[in-house]
């Protein structure tokens, strides 16, 4: 009797899905409209274009584009080639993007012709000569001298039936870099296998939901996170693999994207907080009706406020918990749970960090790894396991191990379990401001103020103190004409806060400082580094 082969968890597998269903889907980006054959077609001729250039196995492909159908069809060739894509981050500093490239060793870099100025003086000082591909939505381009040429004529005048090579599932598929507080970015990397289970995972997490609220067949899905950011946080694979509708909306502009909404219906979206405050702080936002569309909030902490705001526009708001790290998701609030009738209930659940989605094991333990009581009070440092997470960073022995020590991935967020599993985030470990030897929640202060009228936006960081160590400061996004008020009121919503219990004594900040608009880092979220840097040397007052 002949024994099958396996049956190995490859990217490909994900791509075969839809096209085994025969669903009528989409997948959208401008004027343009692929079918799932039309799109698997595209990526066949992707691979041969990678073929003819000499790019398959050990070989690193890298992308800087706008959020594309071109993206998306890198996420399936370049990986199904044998070859590594390199996600870039085209929001780092020139110099950390010249790093990320030398780093990750590309051998050729696809790249939209709006980041030309930002590649073209970068490529004298790479330590290799990568070969390049232009990517642009405009037709008649001309392609620069030294470009191998540009992607839809390449794609056109390449064999439709070409065929990938059979993989190991555990073949590195994936890398990007993530920023730290210190030293130079890390690169962070996934296997085939890692993937795929991911995929599957976070699908199972969201499909289980009844109801109308997570992801299900009948959603039109539109990614409002970056692809360079965890592979999109990993939507598209999934949202490929259910065989959705897709859009791909290009450049982020509030009003573009509130007109992709409206125009093709989407259901489903994911971002980060400071992108759904801007949708729904802008102007053209009152003329679209958004009570149909689903938004996971990831990459910080949904604040109340913003719960509230989006709440009152009818937004199925829900919080998501992850980073680069775990491809990233691990938990989703429980959108499963009965809060009746009562508003305040229904926010809570919606911002609380939620429950780990299937196969994550989940712990919060203290210095020596102890497990601290699922009590839902009792903090400490978030470790978990997955068959997703990351080995390792790319080249750096030391930070992996320290990543992995006593065999769990380390956070380096602090939070609390409660009786029935449920994860609250109560900071990270760099962000929690000990004052006179006692924690103060970053998160919670921010909490506080959040449902201020006329407050955008709130950040709570520690700043030096001679006697107690370190000492609260907040900083608040508002305008000026109104910054006393505003100013008031947030003291007012903290000294309630303390008088009921939720906040300690000690958490009223020292100082309430106004900036029009709060620092961001390179995929949105509020820099509380910078912050602190402003802070400490007087720029902000």
């Amino acid at each position: 009797m002949s024994v099958p082969p396996d049956y190995t968890l490859t990217i490909d597998r994900l791509l075969a899905a839809p096209l085994t269903a025969r669903t009528d889907r989409r997948i959208r980006h401008g004027a343009l409209s692929l079918s799932y054959p039309d799109f698997a077609g595209r990526v066949r001729r992707l691979g041969s274009v990678l073929g003819a250039m000499g790019l398959g196995e050990g070989s690193v492909v890298a992308v800087m584009d706008w959020d594309s159908h071109r993206y998306l069809e890198t996420f399936f060739a370049v990986p199904m080639s044998g070859a590594t894509l390199h996600t870039i981050n085209v929001r780092l500093s020139p110099e950390q993007i010249l790093y990320t490239i030398d780093h990750a060793e590309d051998d050729a870099i696809l790249v939209h012709e709006d980041f030309l100025p930002l590649l073209l003086p970068l490529l004298p000082r790479l330590a290799t000569t990568p070969r390049l591909v232009l990517l642009t939505d405009e037709p008649d381009t001309i392609v620069p001298e030294g470009f191998a040429g540009e992607y839809e004529a390449m794609l056109a005048a390449a064999r439709p039936e070409h065929v990938f090579p059979t993989l190991d599932e555990g073949a590195r598929a994936t890398l990007f870099y993530t920023t730290g507080t210190t030293g130079d970015p890390k690169g962070v990397f996934f296997s085939h296998r890692q993937l795929v289970l991911h995929t599957l995972g976070a699908a199972l997490g969201l499909a289980r939901v009844p109801g109308p609220s997570g992801l299900h067949q009948g959603d039109i899905y539109m990614p409002i996170t970056p692809l360079f950011h965890v592979h999109g946080w990993g939507f598209p694979y999934v949202a490929t693999f259910l065989g959705l509708d897709q859009v791909y909306p290009g450049r982020y502009d509030p009003a573009r994207l509130l007109t992709l909404i409206d125009r093709h219906g989407v259901t489903f979206s994911h971002c980060v907080p400071t992108i759904l405050e801007m949708l729904l702080s802008a102007p053209e936002a009152r003329d679209y009706d958004l009570s149909r569309w689903k938004v996971l909030i990831g990459g910080s902490a949904l604040p109340e406020g913003l719960a509230r705001r989006a709440r009152g526009r009818g937004i199925d708001v829900n919080a998501a918990y992850g980073m680069s790290e775990t491809c990233p998701i691990l938990t989703l609030a429980d959108m499963t749970d009965e809060t009746g009738q009562d508003p305040d209930a229904d926010i809570r659940r919606r911002t609380t960090t939620g429950r780990p989605v299937p196969l994550v094991e989940m712990r919060i333990v203290d210095d020596a790894m102890t497990d601290c009581p699922d009590d839902g009070c009792s903090t400490g440092e978030v470790v978990v396991r997955a068959p997703w997470l990351t080995r390792g960073y790319h080249k750096a022995p030391g930070a992996s191990a320290e990543l992995w020590r006593g065999g769990w991935l380390h956070t380096g967020d602090v939070g609390a379990i409660s009786h029935n599993g449920t994860l609250c985030i109560t900071d990270r470990l760099k962000d929690v401001i000990k004052s006179g030897g006692e924690w103060v929640s970053s998160l919670a202060l921010e909490n506080a103020v959040s449902t201020v009228p006329g407050l955008r936006e709130a950040a709570a960081v520690g700043i030096p103190h001679a006697r107690w160590g370190e000492r609260p400061i907040l900083v608040i996004a508002t305008d000026e004409e109104i910054f006393e008020t505003v100013r008031a009121a947030a003291t007012d919503r903290i000294a309630a806060a303390i008088q009921a219990g939720n906040l300690p004594s000690w958490a009223a900040p020292d100082r309430i400082l106004r900036l029009d608009s709060l620092p961001k880092t390179s995929v949105g979220k509020i820099d509380k580094k910078n912050i602190r840097a402003s802070v400490a040397e007087g720029s902000i007052v």
